[in-house]
């Protein structure tokens, strides 16, 4: 993950960032999301463990680079995946501090677009980001290119049980 990347999950948006900041950063993201008190919290503390990782022993800017800082992101992100999490037949990965969506989404395009994704029509794929994103680069990245860039971990919901008739 990125430095960058990790900085936002983790709302940091100071001008120094030091480590003591990352751990209570950390700290303070955990006992939000825990599993224990946030029922689809299991992905976010995969994605605020590995943030944490990326950023141990960390001192420098706290500004993100290529875009704004989103203080506020970490619970839109949480209520986005929370969202579609359990809708069937939808590929979902995080790469960096973004979500993308693929397989069978045109049956989910009103719930994609409530919960706030954006279609990306090159990469055939809804994305969630950001709001205050800008991109400096505008190369025509595939989506492999994204996943080799800031790495990529698969989403899973729960499974729905189906009960049979006797």
């Amino acid at each position: 993950m990125l430095t960058s990347d990790a900085l936002v999950l983790l709302a940091l948006t100071q001008d120094h960032v030091t480590p003591s900041d990352v751990k209570t950063a950390y700290r303070k993201a955990c006992s939000k999301y825990h599993p224990d008190r946030n029922p689809h919290g299991l992905e976010m503390m995969k994605a605020i463990n590995s943030a944490y990782e990326a950023l141990k022993g960390y001192e420098g800017p706290g500004s993100r680079v290529g875009g704004g800082t989103e203080e506020n992101y970490p619970e839109k992100l949480s209520a986005a995946l929370k969202a579609i999490i359990n809708l069937a037949a939808l590929e979902i990965e995080v790469c960096g501090s973004w979500v993308w969506v693929t397989g069978d989404t045109k049956t989910h395009k009103a719930a994609l677009k409530d919960a706030g994704y954006r279609w990306a029509g090159k990469k055939v794929a809804w994305y969630f980001r950001p709001a205050d994103y800008k991109s400096k680069a505008r190369g025509n990245w595939s989506l492999d290119d994204i996943r080799a860039s800031h790495g990529s971990r698969a989403v899973h919901g729960k499974k729905q049980r189906v009960l049979k008739s006797a």
